[in-house]
């Protein structure tokens, strides 16, 4: 089981999709994530689509491996409540828009006040400085305005947005990184750290290459469609059924693919001998293999050209790519059953330690299900909570304080 984390609790005051997915990450490497959500409704994530039987899968994406407390964040009570949670906590994360969480009351010096130990992981919509600090920031807004829609699509003059929020999602795993990259230092004698990131810093840095282009060419890339914008042949390509990706990524790979498909003689092709030549004359290349492929079904093709060493796939929707053998190997899908004992197929984390996978221990929390458990963990009495409870400053999960009245 992995726990590198074991002994590590997060207060979790993020919501959506950035923050629950660091937490998330950091939940698998055996952190105690302890998920503090307001009384209104909770994390907006729990109110967005789809649904099954009542239940946000938006939500459970990304919550898995988490308890919840639900208070109320702006009453004295409530912020008495976060207080002795944060003072006991080695790490807070939060993405709320700039300026809230001191407007809550916690400023800096008071989070100093409370844990000198501290680590606090922040993500934002446009960084801490600049003109549009203040603004909130969404992923598609910020694929926009960062360059990322603007090499995605068919072909040039297209924008697309990738069909996932993805700029949310590396955000999330970059505050992950930099949080446990504080905590190691803290270990090693360093200051505990304010780790922040934003949507915008993270779009920019998964421009890789392209916005290297862009800043030392001073030219705008532009949309290849589902070809690789600077290596062919390296793309989606026709066969006798349905198409498939196909990599071609060296000279070495080039021969033994004109050999494979029965083009040989395209390795002395003037217009494909080398890489660029290759790319310079894409039209005519593709042409050419989709020739040849048209003598076999997709079916056939993707085993011959993948036992060749040559990077090849089908292209699945998520439905297909979900049931795959090889995802059923890895142990992707995982079941477990929710407190009301529906059932939730859930994927686990994507990281292994030692070969050992990272594991769903616990399904995503129902809305305050944990409250009573964990402030009387830290102190409150039966009486306590039931008080609270009645005077609206918590919520308490199914089955919790009214079972033990």
């Amino acid at each position: 089981m992995l726990k590198p984390l074991r002994g590590i609790t997060v207060i979790d005051l993020s919501r959506a999709l950035a923050g629950p997915y660091c937490t998330a990450l950091l939940a698998d490497m055996g952190a105690r994530i302890i998920k503090v959500e307001s009384v209104n409704g909770g994390d907006t994530a729990r109110q967005w689509p789809p649904f099954q039987d009542g239940h946000s899968l938006y939500f459970d994406s990304v919550n898995r491996n988490k308890v919840s407390v639900c208070i109320d964040f702006y009453s004295d009570e409530g912020r008495g409540i976060l207080s002795s949670l944060i003072a006991e906590a080695d790490v807070l994360v939060e993405n709320f828009k700039p300026g809230t969480l001191e407007k809550m009351g916690f400023t800096p010096a008071r989070l100093e006040e409370l844990n000198p130990g501290l680590v606090v992981g922040s993500v934002s919509g446009f960084g801490n400085t600049g003109p549009l600090k203040d603004d909130a920031g969404l992923d598609q807004v910020i694929q926009g305005m960062s360059g990322l829609m603007s090499v995605t699509g068919p072909g040039p003059g297209s924008a697309y947005r990738v069909g996932v929020p993805i700029v949310d999602i590396t955000s999330g795993m970059i505050c992950a990184f930099g949080i446990v990259a504080s905590l190691l230092g803290s270990r090693n004698g360093e200051r505990p750290s304010r780790v922040s990131t934003s949507l915008l810093e993270t779009a920019l840095n998964l421009s890789a290459f392209q916005g290297q282009k862009a800043l030392s060419l001073r030219e705008a890339p532009t949309p290849q469609g589902n070809n690789h914008p600077v290596i062919s042949p390296y793309g989606m390509f026709a066969t006798a059924t349905e198409s498939i990706n196909i990599a071609v990524g060296s000279d070495k790979q080039w021969r033994a693919f004109c050999s494979l498909i029965g083009v040989p003689g395209a390795v002395e092709d003037p217009r494909f001998i080398t890489g660029a030549d290759r790319s310079a004359n894409r039209d005519q290349l593709s042409e050419l293999i989709e020739t040849a492929l048209a003598s076999k079904a997709a079916a056939d093709w993707v085993p011959l050209i993948s036992q060749a060493g040559i990077p090849c796939g089908p292209i699945y929707n998520y439905t297909q790519a979900l049931a795959s053998e090889q995802v059923a190997a890895l142990g992707l899908v995982q079941r477990r059953e929710r407190r009301d004992g529906s059932e939730l197929p859930l994927l686990r984390g994507p990281l292994s330690l030692d070969d050992e996978a990272s594991e769903i221990l616990s399904p995503p929390p129902l809305l305050g299900e944990h409250t009573a458990d964990v402030l009387m963990e830290f102190g409150m009495t039966h009486d306590d909570v039931a008080r609270l409870e009645r005077e609206g400053r918590i919520v308490c999960g199914p089955a919790k304080i009214g079972a033990q009245r």
